[in-house]
């Protein structure tokens, strides 16, 4: 089911391949897809459901049968203990696994084999010691280099030529890799990538970096209506949230079931994703 987490992907996307207009005079038909991607979302759960209640087979029977307390006030005291409970158990449990995959996350973004760096930084340093050229542009120049020739950037073109049939570059397979620490992470990567002065919050630009980007196999343009339908539906089935394998972990207290769920929904989303996109293009 689709959070709050991926509005940012859904918006960015929908801006990217859906004309503004309206249905019938009044409903939005950037609104519409965006209901759309929910709705998806909603369907694929109940579907893995269904899937699931034959391939788990339920111990003892469950009436699901909830008795409801009587109504009272609050007392303030135990629900302050209640959250400061909760939250210990999410920081120190949950959090262990966020922040160990997190900062692995940021190695990987963050360095780079050799002197790939250093080479980067010195090919821009006569242009940063102009005073009268624009600095911060040149900064996000050297940032989106950076990215590339980083450990996230290796993978992302190791990992091209099985996303390629998906319709997707080794740009967008860096945002995906970024995207499993959180999925809001994309929108920030694009504007890394494509160099954007305002970073995330400069979406008009990071819109327009998008709308001008070209395959530079085919020669076409890189995010197409299928392309877009299938960056969508990725994002719509994978499970690209460490908050939720933390979870998981804590509650099962295995790394069974968390793995089991990565898998599955990364294959869920995988295969949705080319499908829509074969059908599209």
């Amino acid at each position: 089911v689709s959070c709050s987490a991926r509005l940012p992907v859904y918006i960015l996307i929908i801006s990217l391949i859906i004309p503004e207009g309206t249905v019938f005079g009044i409903f939005n038909t950037q609104g519409l897809a965006l209901m759309a991607m929910y709705l998806v979302g909603m369907v694929g759960a109940v579907l893995v459901a269904w899937i699931m209640k034959f391939l788990i087979k339920a111990k003892e029977r469950s009436y699901f049968i909830m008795e409801l307390p009587v109504y009272r006030m609050p007392r303030w005291n135990n629900v302050l203990l209640t959250v400061v409970e909760k939250s210990k158990t999410f920081v120190f449990e949950a959090g262990k696994v966020i922040i160990a995959i997190s900062i692995i996350l940021w190695v990987m973004a963050s360095f780079g084999p050799g002197d790939r760096f250093e080479n980067i930084e010195n090919k821009y340093a006569s242009a940063l010691a102009d005073t009268t050229k624009n600095t911060q542009h040149i900064e996000s120049l050297i940032s989106s280099e950076k990215l590339e020739n980083s450990y996230v950037g290796i993978l992302g073109h190791w990992i091209e030529p099985s996303i390629r049939p998906l319709g997707y570059d080794w740009k967008i397979g860096i945002a995906l890799i970024t995207s499993f620490a959180a999925r809001e992470a994309f929108v920030g990567t694009m504007a890394t990538i494509y160099s954007v002065d305002g970073g995330d919050e400069d979406t008009d630009t990071i819109r327009e970096r998008m709308l001008s980007s070209v395959n530079s196999r085919t020669g076409l343009p890189v995010y197409t209506f299928a392309t877009g339908i299938s960056l969508m539906l990725f994002y719509a089935f994978a499970m690209q949230c460490m908050s939720t394998v933390a979870i998981v972990y804590r509650e099962t207290k295995s790394w069974k079931w968390p793995v089991i769920q990565l898998v599955y929904m990364t294959a869920m989303a995988y295969f949705a994703a080319l499908i829509a996109y074969q059908l599209l293009k």
